[in-house]
């Protein structure tokens, strides 16, 4: 398809494209072309096969060594190990494959919602079909609300308006013209005839000739490109990845060593490469990727319940990184729904209470509460507002109320339903004949009126300098008088009173008539006036947001205010919010143009707020926050917005009002389109990367100790105590249920009150190797002392196969019940069991009660018996195993202490 629409007549594109302007396509022509364009979607990137996936997960260098450990025991005749090891390994892909499907689920789930209708004619009729369905050559109609379902030449226009800012970045409507011819080099922002997909209608109707769809569209291109940009591995990857490699490399070289050992001592090769490959087992955590993989895949389950969708699983993790969040105004911070708070007429002042579109609230004038159908003057402001207006209020299906229109006009009407004045009442009762529409030139819009009066009413509203100007008379008190130059005086104050406040302000007026006047204009109309008063709007600030910012000051984030909107509007809620600091500057969108990147690079430590920005200043500003070492978050809803999205370390895209591509770039999708949605996915992010760092710490500390264990007791000459099927069952089973429990804690008390951590900061810090050799050193001090116990008992037991199995049982069981009982003390890595409670996390209570079952299974079921070689264990025999069981349990607590008040 050409690009070159907008140079064309309409008649020329219609001809091109086969298609009668009056009767629209046919059935059978649309068919054909659908065959041949396919569907009116955007072209996603081709997503994996169930067998690359599988084939992905098979990948990681620990699971490469556990299949190679697997295939030598085979080839040694071990086949129950062989068998287990490969049956870890399976559970792990198939783990994997099914948590990875879930985001994006989520994400198509969120499309469906979106995806929108379209008003096309066929066959001569008007029907409405999924926009999906649409081929170029279709004729379709458009109106005030609509979403422009492909990339059209507008052929018939009336008042049109739309919102292109997704697309060009342009912050206000852009007026259509279908009558317009334009050079084939004109820009995409001025294609005054031609509309493109996933904008939105704002004001006016008309009719367009589809002429791109799906990958086709100026959109889906843009989706392309970004489609084609490699994604960097997320900070928990990277350090999974080392951890993985570290952990593999040095069990190999322990490995070594053991069978070295075990050789120069005169073990026989078979018998000592099976003791190394045991230790192998030991020291790799099996559980360890699918633990992280279930962890993170619960952790996007509940940030969805918390209006938050991640579409990238790993991108959890960063969030937990974030110190500075860069937010949208419009709709983010603020409501998305402008709001009449004041209004003035016959020199008073008016305060309007309610909620965005919800047409309740009420009215008052120095503190009382008046009925402003009762009072003449406002009664006549709150008319004009109505009726000289082109929106409308509408009730969605969940009971909510927005509106259908320019969101200007749509706050009027609402102030209009909060004083009893219905719009749908007023259009019966006093019908509009003529109108004079708005244009971006003069700045007014007048409708005229029967019935209000006797004969005919203009009203006009639009700028308050304009409107002061072209009336010569006043209404006070019900009475028409002269407009004087001290009444002018005030009205002025009362607008830069309004202007001062953030509020966005619009004048009243209008003119009686005889008969209708038989030339309209706005030379012969719009002039010699009476002037009504004036209505001060805002789109005020979410409720929750200012609670938001508190908690992200607490937690060391820097909140930001990125808004396309002026700068006093932006700084005034900003301030509300309590979102700029003392001393905190502001930019704007030109400042930026004329500032170097590296001046930016300094001056984004002390700005809190940017103003009449474009998406292009998103990516600068990101650009520079990264070059600081922050790590950032960034909002955006438009195309243009991908790039920055993308090049930011968490993108968060709005459900709500974003397009399909900007959700297909970022890493996060708020289906509420709300700031305090990213604080609480920030919150979620910083307690999945502390239970990633329990459970890691919760493994790692019991194989370094499996390890010690086995390879001491090999350097001082006795038998190992542990045989690698009771290494496995204990990595597997009984390592994996409590560690995936440990993955579901709800967050320390003050995870919101500490510094985000530094994003290069390794999983295995000082703390956290420290606590590992106290833990391990525990263990090891515990499973030797009790295996030494049962060697005591039995002093044959190097002759005698069931006395050692009786030592290598007492290990077994004091090993995996000193597990169970520490997992307790490793849910938190600061607090005291005593502190978070011993029976708060049910989920580990359970994993405990199953893992003991498991382990007396293998101990008291007969047949199991001779595959784990143990045997059965009396009451006395448990009393020894408690014991000696509670030491790593007590040294992980006392060692919490002693951190706690070395750090204090």
């Amino acid at each position: 398809m050409q690009n070159n629409w907008h140079s064309k007549t309409a008649q020329e594109v219609s001809k091109e494209l086969s298609v009668s302007l009056s009767l629209g396509l046919s059935s059978s022509q649309a068919n054909e072309l659908i065959e041949k364009y396919g569907y009116n979607e955007l072209k996603e990137k081709e997503k994996q096969s169930l067998f690359q996936k599988i084939i992905a997960q098979f990948k990681d260098f620990l699971v490469i060594i556990l299949i190679a450990a697997s295939v030598v025991s085979a080839a040694m005749g071990e086949t129950t190990d062989s068998i287990v090891i490969i049956a870890i390994v399976i559970i792990n892909a198939i783990l994997g494959v099914m948590q990875e499907g879930k985001a994006e689920k989520a994400l198509d789930a969120l499309k469906k919602m979106a995806s929108p209708n379209a008003k096309v004619f066929r066959d001569g009729k008007i029907e409405i079909i999924p926009a999906k369905m649409l081929v170029p050559g279709d004729i379709i109609v458009i109106e005030a609300g609509d979403v422009i379902p492909a990339d059209i030449r507008i052929i018939e226009s009336h008042n049109l308006k739309v919102e292109e800012s997704s697309l060009t970045g342009e912050s206000v409507p852009v007026e259509k013209d279908a009558k317009k011819i334009f050079d084939k080099e004109v820009s995409l922002g001025d294609r005054a005839n031609m509309a493109y997909m996933s904008t939105t209608v704002s004001y006016g109707r008309g009719k367009g000739i589809v002429v791109g769809t799906g990958h086709k569209t100026e959109i889906g291109k843009i989706a392309d490109k970004i489609q084609n940009i490699e994604e960097e591995k997320t900070p928990l990857q990277q350090k999974l990845d080392q951890l993985g490699k570290w952990l593999g490399i040095a069990c190999l070289g322990i490995c070594a060593v053991v069978f070295a050992l075990g050789i120069i001592r005169g073990g026989s090769l078979i018998e000592m490469f099976m003791v190394a490959v045991s230790l192998a087992v030991a020291a790799i955590p099996e559980g360890l990727p699918a633990v992280v993989t279930i962890v993170l895949a619960l952790g996007m389950k509940r940030m969805v319940e918390r209006n938050a969708i991640v579409r990238k699983l790993l991108a959890v993790e960063t969030l937990g990184c974030v110190d500075v969040i860069c937010s949208d105004k419009t709709g983010t911070l603020t409501q998305n729904e402008m709001t009449v708070v004041k209004a003035y007429c016959a020199n008073k002042y008016m305060d309007v209470t309610g909620q965005g579109y919800n047409p309740s609230g009420e009215f008052i004038i120095n503190g009382e509460k008046i009925n402003a159908a009762e009072d003449e003057d406002f009664k006549l402001l709150f008319s004009i507002g109505t009726l000289c207006n082109d929106a409308s209020i509408k009730k969605k299906e969940d009971g909510q109320f927005g509106i259908v229109g320019d969101p200007t006009e749509g706050a009027l009407v609402v102030a209009g339903e909060k004083a009893g004045f219905l719009k749908s009442e007023f259009n019966l009762m006093y019908p509009r004949i003529a109108e004079i529409p708005f244009d971006s030139d003069r700045k007014m819009m007048t409708t005229f009126h029967k019935e209000f009066i006797k004969g005919i009413v203009s009203f006009t509203k639009g700028a308050p300098d304009i409107i002061l100007e072209r009336c010569s008379k006043i209404y006070i008190n019900g009475e028409i008088k002269d407009l004087t130059d001290e009444m002018k005086k005030d009205i002025k104050e009362a607008n830069s009173n309004f202007a001062n406040s953030a509020l966005r302000v619009l004048a009243f007026a209008y003119r009686e008539y005889d008969e209708m006047p038989k030339t309209i204009s706005s030379d012969t109309i719009e002039k010699d006036m009476i002037f009504v008063g004036l209505m001060g709007m805002i789109d005020p600030p979410r409720t929750e947001v200012k609670d938001s910012i508190n908690i992200c000051r607490r937690a060391g984030i820097k909140p930001v205010m990125i808004t396309g909107d002026y700068k006093d509007t932006a700084v005034a809620i900003a301030k509300d919010l309590k979102l700029m600091n003392e001393g905190d500057g502001v930019l704007t969108g030109h400042e930026l143009d004329n500032m170097s990147d590296e001046e930016l690079i300094k001056r984004v430590e002390t700005t809190s707020v940017y103003a009449r920005v474009s998406p292009e200043h998103k990516v600068r500003i990101v650009d520079a926050l990264k070059k600081n070492g922050h790590i950032a978050a960034m909002t955006g809803d438009g195309v243009n917005d991908a790039m920055a999205l993308k090049r930011s370390d968490i993108g968060v895209a709005m459900g709500i009002t974003g397009t399909d591509v900007a959700k297909g770039t970022a890493d996060i999708v708020l289906t509420d389109d709300n700031f305090s949605s990213i604080v609480s996915a920030v919150e979620e992010g910083r307690i999945i990367y502390s239970n990633i760092r329990k459970f890691v710490f919760f493994l790692l500390s019991c194989n370094v100790g499996e390890i010690l264990i086995v390879f001491l007791s090999m350097l001082f000459g006795y038998p190992t105590p542990l045989v690698p099927i009771q290494l496995l069952w204990l990595n597997l089973v009984t390592d994996s249920f409590p560690a995936l429990a440990l993955g579901t804690e709800k967050g320390e008390p003050d995870i919101m009150d500490l510094k985000p951590r530094n994003a290069k900061e390794p999983i295995l810090d000082k703390s956290m190797i420290t606590g590992i050799a106290v833990q391990s050193i525990a263990l090891v001090v515990a499973v030797l002392g009790a295996y030494f116990i049962g060697l005591n008992r039995y002093p044959d037991y190097l002759t005698n196969v069931e006395h050692l199995s009786f030592a290598r049982t007492y290990a077994f069981a004091t090993l995996i019940t000193a597990e169970l009982i520490r997992s307790y003390s490793s849910r938190s890595e600061r607090f005291t069991i005593f502190k978070i409670g011993v029976f708060t996390n049910k989920i580990l209570v359970y994993a405990s009660i199953f893992s003991f079952l498991l382990l007396f299974a293998v101990i008291y079921i007969p047949f199991l018996r001779p595959i784990f070689q143990t045997v059965y264990l009396t009451l006395w025999d448990w009393t020894v195993i408690l014991i000696f069981c509670s030491i790593p349990f007590i040294s992980g607590e006392v060692y919490k202490v002693i951190k706690r008040k070395l750090y204090r």
